[in-house]
């Protein structure tokens, strides 16, 4: 039988956040232009795979200061995740189990630990 955690609430919350600012920021990075600064458009035929770039208008200073905010908040939220009191409590050979249910545990649709 699947062995199952008493997750902390402040560690699941925690958690759900990571998922979130990540997926915020994943999302805004994929709306933002491909280089941070202005840049000419590109194409390279000559490598293993052709590549190419439009040009680049860059990114604002609003837009660069979102996604700091973003990335130093999900920064703060993994420290806080993988350095929780919790993990001293779970036996060492069971932290990988336990880390990857605690990253799934949002899944679950009957709110079920695990």
């Amino acid at each position: 039988m699947a062995k199952t955690y008493d997750f902390p609430s402040d560690l699941r919350a925690g958690q759900e956040e990571l998922h979130q600012v990540r997926a915020e920021l994943s999302a805004l990075l994929k709306r933002l232009p491909w280089s941070v600064e202005p840049l000419d458009g590109f194409s390279d035929e000559g490598g293993w795979r052709k590549i190419e770039r439009p040009a680049s208008p860059g990114w604002t200073a609003d837009e660069q200061a979102e996604v700091e905010k973003l990335r130093r908040r999900e920064h703060e939220l993994a420290v806080f995740v993988s350095c929780h009191r919790f993990w001293s409590e779970v036996a060492a050979e069971d932290r990988v189990d336990a880390r990857t249910r605690l990253k799934h545990a949002h899944e679950s649709a009957s709110g079920e630990e695990g």
